[in-house]
């Protein structure tokens, strides 16, 4: 799928191996490794500041960021360059008076990430700008979880999707999938309900695309997205809560995702719900994403005669046509949602915490019940998602999106 030439996302630099270097060399090393930092970090902090001003002038940036003006008309010229950001045809003027200063602004129209969402049932790849909007988007059902399998349909649905998307060319591929992923090897680890188990995606999606790829946890994966583009962005810290077959947690502090070891954090699925009825696959009863995952809405659904069939989508669907059955299981769902993300703010004391869940995404009772869940002394600060139409293209893409505004500068003109 190597389009023509254009920028592309950089794998992370990888370690430098140990060796005994002379006092010379070692002295020398640390001060071009805290160049090497600093100049990584003050890239991210302008271009971030053209995405969440813009169009902004460049005198602006400087007061924003605390750069000096000369830096940043440097990063905005390299960008530029890069075709990351453009000017503004029109000159404007601060408050009327001065002289005239020419905005610039993140450029959506030329460049697109690669998103690849891997669901229990079906995948999602997308197209997103760089401002975390879809493009193009499409749902590729699974007749089977063959990793192998799954890959390649992805790769081909993404090679369909830009081929209809002439003159946007591709920066990377972002893949987000639940379970265990390891972001650093690029693998999936496991995937219990998938049968996934050591599956290399960054390597077979890199050789069948030609493009860099880059591997996470959805419920990460949305963090980044929430920061980037969403309304909590500049909050000191942020819990997200997903909720769908699989259940699972991200929590950033200070625009920082904690991984982990191996990227295991936010494993939450066998967290003891107090009451909980449902046999868990682990062997124990009352695991959290035994009772609250889409496979048990379902079910519970089909028994009450709401529904037949494994879509949750069917459930919203009958509730809106007045089904009180249907109401009522996903008010309970919600419920319960609320009660589990309040034993994560109690622990980790969040200031905001996003929610992707069904019920909550589409329905104001199932806010309400949710924040009903939490307390009314942090309902406040738990929002639905910012993306309900689009919540898992837009998980795909930001793992491709959070490396590019994290390290602009390692964007390359040639194509790989």
């Amino acid at each position: 799928m190597p389009r023509a030439a254009a920028p592309t996302l950089a794998s992370p630099s990888p370690p430098i191996s140990p060796s005994l270097p002379s006092r010379t060399a070692s002295s020398s090393r640390v001060p071009r490794a805290a160049d090497s930092d600093r100049r990584r970090t003050s890239a991210s902090v302008v271009l971030r500041s053209v995405l969440e001003h813009g169009p902004v002038a460049r005198s602006t940036i400087a007061r924003l960021t605390g750069l000096s003006p000369a830096s940043v008309t440097d990063y905005c010229a390299r960008f530029a360059e890069l075709g990351l950001i453009h000017e503004e045809s029109v000159p404007r003027r601060s408050n009327g008076v001065g002289r005239p200063h020419v905005p610039v602004d993140v450029d959506s129209s030329r460049f697109v990430v690669a998103g690849v969402h891997v669901a229990l049932s079906y995948t999602t790849v997308a197209l997103l700008d760089l401002r975390g909007r879809v493009v193009a988007r499409r749902e590729l059902a699974h007749e089977h979880t063959d990793p192998g399998w799954v890959l390649a349909r992805a790769a081909e649905g993404l090679r369909a999707l830009l081929d209809r998307a002439p003159g946007r060319r591709a920066l990377g591929v972002g893949v987000a999938v639940g379970g265990w992923v390891d972001r650093e090897s690029g693998t999936v680890v496991e995937h219990q309900m998938l049968g996934w188990r050591d599956v290399p995606v960054r390597d077979v999606l890199r050789t069948r695309t030609g493009l860099p790829v880059h591997v996470d946890g959805h419920a990460r994966a949305l963090v980044n997205a929430e920061r980037l583009f969403g309304p909590a962005r500049g909050s000191g810290s942020l819990l997200h809560l997903f909720v769908g077959n699989v259940v699972d947690a991200a929590f950033a502090t200070n625009d920082e995702v904690h991984h982990g070891p191996r990227s295991q954090a936010g494993a939450i699925a066998h967290l003891p719900v107090p009451g909980g009825t449902e046999a868990c696959d682990c062997g124990r009863t009352g695991c959290l994403q035994a009772e609250l995952s889409e496979r048990t809405l379902c079910r519970r659904a089909r028994e009450a005669g709401v529904v037949v069939g494994t879509n949750p989508m069917h459930v919203i669907a009958a509730a809106a046509g007045g089904d009180p059955d249907a109401v009522r299981l996903l008010v309970q769902r919600a419920t319960a949602v609320g009660r589990a993300a309040r034993l994560l703010l109690d622990v980790l004391n969040p200031e905001t915490v996003v929610v992707t869940e069904v019920g909550v995404i589409n329905r104001e009772d199932c806010l309400a019940a949710l924040r009903e869940g939490v307390g009314a002394e942090r309902a406040a600060s738990v929002v639905p998602t910012s993306f309900p139409d689009s919540v898992l293209a837009v998980a795909g893409g930001s793992v491709a999106l959070d490396v590019l505004y994290r390290d602009p500068l390692a964007a390359s003109p040639q194509a790989t």
